[in-house]
């Protein structure tokens, strides 16, 4: 084959395992042959409407196969995908389409897509009329000859400040990812992976669903994440590997069937988007399961840091190790390297990084250190032992009379607190210490706190610097798709009183 990028994974697949089981959606079974047939059929089609090798082809709507379709088919062209986030507003999505110059956008059941025909032309990828245009295509091999450095996807951050960018990811940075994921949390043939965070995010897609697919196991797609639902799919179909953030997980261990499910299939539980807390991390190991902790960013493709499961309890709340073909350093505000306990900025180098933003040269080059390697943007400390662990964003850090104060390092001593379900934490003007804490706290169902006796839980744990000169009580704290905590919501919403 002419074509090394992701796009030839299916045919690949197909010709060493072709019954083997690919997708499972609403009971539906697909097997790798079939995959293969359709990602070729709608490559063909896609080739029909003008979609030529650097095109970039956008698609919305939930996890389903028509998106790994779609990411398959676009990839043996050697265009470019563009997953977008179900839940932005219209406007949003438009800007989005016009950033990346989609020439064509498939939707699936996605009440915008209509309104976005004067943009880039729209297509729906499910229904009589698709599958009349599937079963019409063309069936024949399509290799187009595609490199590891040739892009692949254009996956738009989270947003959590500012416009979102469009971070680019090229074939090889893909599958080097995924050769990470299958060296360091030995993914088996015979996964059956439970796919239910959505796959417009990179964790879920390219963290979870494609090194599965790449090791020649099961991806079981969920349009939305249910905790009872995830239960019982556990159960039915024997999953053996989740993903999910902390929030997730600690939704699954209080869901009413937690006790007496059978989760004797699951051998990896796979955790990003922020530390597992302490409290969720001893419910799971009470019931035999361990997690495998990581940490990653859309620009790495996204792996960076992993604990291995074995460690889970040794090293509670690290973010592991680098991944076996990434390296990472802890670098100074003057660029020195800093030593074991000291913070400092994570910069990250690997194939997996990726080559920078779409249509932005100047903020590109401005993300690099020594043009190679990548400024995340987050603080970090390592052990003696290499160990790292995640202390805030940069951008996050507040200072209060002087000293600076970390939020994740309030948030999860809050977190030890028993009424308290979730928190936030950051700085607001405060006329004596220039910025003061201010913690946004929603408790659990049926339990009770007052300030005073959070702030009191904190006596004693914390510099008193650190503690909260306020807080405040919410029934849920905004996140975005991925689950990460949209602080810029919270000042919005509780930083002015």
């Amino acid at each position: 084959m002419q074509n090394h990028g992701i796009g030839s994974w299916p045919a690949r697949r197909a010709r060493r395992t072709p019954h083997r089981t690919a997708l499972l959606h609403e009971e539906h079974a697909t097997s790798y042959a079939e995959l293969h047939d359709r990602s070729t059929r709608l490559a063909h089609l896609l080739r029909a409407h003008g979609i030529r090798q650097g095109d970039r082809v956008a698609f919305l709507g939930p996890n389903h196969p028509a998106f790994l379709e779609a990411l398959f088919a676009t990839g043996s062209l050697g265009a470019v995908f563009v997953p977008l986030n179900t839940r932005l507003a219209p406007p949003e999505l438009r800007h989005q389409l016009q950033d990346s110059g989609s020439r064509l956008l498939l939707s699936l059941r996605h009440p915008a897509a209509p309104g976005l025909d004067d943009c880039t032309e729209v297509l729906e990828a499910e229904g009589g009329t698709y599958e009349t245009l599937l079963a019409g295509s063309r069936d024949e091999p399509v290799d187009q000859p595609v490199g590891p450095d040739d892009l692949c996807m254009i996956m738009y951050t989270s947003g959590t400040g500012g416009r979102p960018k469009g971070a680019m990811l090229t074939h090889g940075n893909v599958l080097w990812n995924s050769l990470n994921v299958l060296v360091d949390t030995d993914l088996a043939g015979d996964e059956i992976t439970l796919v239910s965070a959505p796959l417009f995010h990179t964790a879920a897609l390219n963290m979870t669903c494609l090194p599965t697919l790449l090791k020649g196991g099961t991806a079981v797609l969920e349009s939305a994440f249910d905790p009872g639902r995830t239960l019982e799919l556990v159960q039915r179909h024997r999953i053996t590997s989740l993903f999910g953030v902390p929030a997730m997980y600690d939704a699954l261990a209080a869901a009413p069937g937690w006790d007496g499910a059978d989760l004797g299939s699951l051998r990896t539980l796979i955790c990003g988007g922020a530390p597992v807390p302490d409290r969720t991390i001893r419910r799971y190991l009470d019931r035999g399961l361990a997690f495998v902790q990581g940490y990653g960013m859309t620009e790495t493709a996204p792996g960076v840091l992993l604990l291995d499961r074995n460690d889970a309890a040794e090293h509670a709340g690290s973010a592991g190790v680098p991944h076996f073909f990434t390296d990472v350093r802890l670098l100074g505000p003057a660029g020195e390297q800093v030593r074991p306990g000291e913070p400092g900025e994570v910069l990250v180098a690997g194939p997996n990084v990726g080559p920078g933003y779409w249509g932005r040269p100047a903020e590109s080059a401005a993300a690099f250190r020594d043009g190679c390697w990548f400024r995340s943007g987050d603080l970090a400390t390592v052990d003696a032992e290499g160990y790292a662990y995640l202390v805030d964003r940069l951008k996050d850090i507040f200072i209060s009379g002087g000293e600076n104060v970390c939020p994740a390092e309030v948030e999860a001593a809050l977190l030890e607190h028993p009424a308290v379900a979730e928190c936030a934490v950051f700085g607001v003007p405060d006329p004596t210490w220039g910025e003061a804490g201010r913690a946004v706290v929603v408790l659990r169902p049926g339990s009770t706190a007052s300030a005073e006796e959070l702030t009191a839980h904190l006596d004693g744990q914390l510099a008193r610097y650190k503690i909260p000169k306020s807080v405040v009580f919410t029934d849920s704290l905004p996140r975005n798709g991925a689950g990460k905590l949209l602080k810029r919501l919270l000042r919005a919403a509780h930083g002015q009183y």
